[in-house]
Parts: structure tokens; sequence; C-alpha cells
């Protein structure tokens, strides 16, 4: 539950009360167990990188960078529309609009999405070392490039894209990719 009123009203629009009424709890025990509204946001976004598409990378290796690249893609399309949770990415939108006070939770979310763009390069660089990607291949570029593809993807499923239209997304997106995409 405070993972749908944190991706659905964000971090600073979810409230203690927001909270206390869903979980069925009092303040005293939210503090207790998380010690803040900060705490339970983010052992939320824990549990959401655990089961999210950005776990992609603790499943089996795919057999090629293009591979792992399509795979997360089409993991996205079908998470971000997924109809059981709100739309979009839950890190992604429910951290960005935090306003004064909210700090740590901005810098923590930022973190977040620092560590998956470094991941992502980590397996970018490591196909163009085993040649999947042309010695010229700007790792950053490439990075950068899917990552802002995802974050359209989230807005776009917020805005009401359905799950056809983004894989249509992602087919243009593969085209992009600068090596073999066997």
């Amino acid at each position: 539950m405070a993972t749908a009123l944190f991706w659905q009203h964000g971090y600073d629009g979810t409230s203690i009360a927001m909270l206390t009424a869903a979980l069925g709890c009092t303040p005293p025990t939210i503090y207790a167990a998380f010690g803040s509204k900060e705490g339970l946001y983010r052992d939320v976004v824990e549990q959401y990188r655990r089961r999210g598409p950005a776990s992609q990378g603790e499943r089996p290796a795919t057999p090629s960078a293009y591979a792992m690249v399509e795979r997360y893609l089409r993991e996205v399309a079908r998470q971000f529309t997924d109809s059981s949770h709100p739309k979009g990415c839950m890190v992604g939108t429910g951290a960005l609009q935090c306003g004064p006070g909210s700090e740590a939770i901005a810098s923590y979310a930022k973190t977040v999405r620092t560590d998956g763009h470094r991941l992502f390069a980590a397996k970018i660089e490591d196909a163009k070392s085993r040649g999947e990607l042309p010695g010229e291949t700007d790792v950053e570029a490439i990075t950068r490039f899917y990552i802002a593809v995802v974050q359209g993807m989230s807005v776009q499923a917020i805005d009401g894209a359905d799950r056809d239209q983004l894989e249509a997304l992602v087919e243009i997106a593969l085209t992009a990719w600068p090596g073999r995409r066997s």
C-alpha cells in the first residue's frame, strides 16, 4: 500500500495520515518500524528495485548486450503499463518533485538513478570490450540514450500510452543500437 501511495502521489504528496490510513496503523507504528516517513520511502524503493525492471541485471545472463537492452526495454514497457499499480516508474516520478525539506529524498533518488546508470554503462563497456560494439562506441552516450528512452517511456505511460505503444517505441529505440544485434 505504501508503494502505491508513493508511486501515485510522490514522496512529498504522500502524507503520514495517508500512509497510516492505508496501512491501518498509527504514526508511532511507522516511526517505530522505519524511523521516519523517509525511512519507509527508502524501504519501499529498495523493494521496488528488487522487483522492478532494473532488477533485470540479476536475472540469468543474456547472450549479448543487445539482448540485455532489448529484454530490459520490453520489461519496462510491460511494467510501466501494468494495471496492478500506478503507471510509469516509481523512482523516476516519486521523488522528482520534492520540495524544500525533502532534499535528502531527492538526493537518495538521484543516487538510485545514478547506480542504475553506472550498472548499465558497465554492461555496455563490457560489451564494447568483447567486440559486440565498435571500438569507437561512446559508452556514455549510448547509456544516456537508453536511459532517456526509459524515462520517456515512464512519462508516456503516465500520460496514457499502453503497452503496444511503448513496444513500438522499443522497436525504434533498438534500431539505434550501434553493434551486433544477435
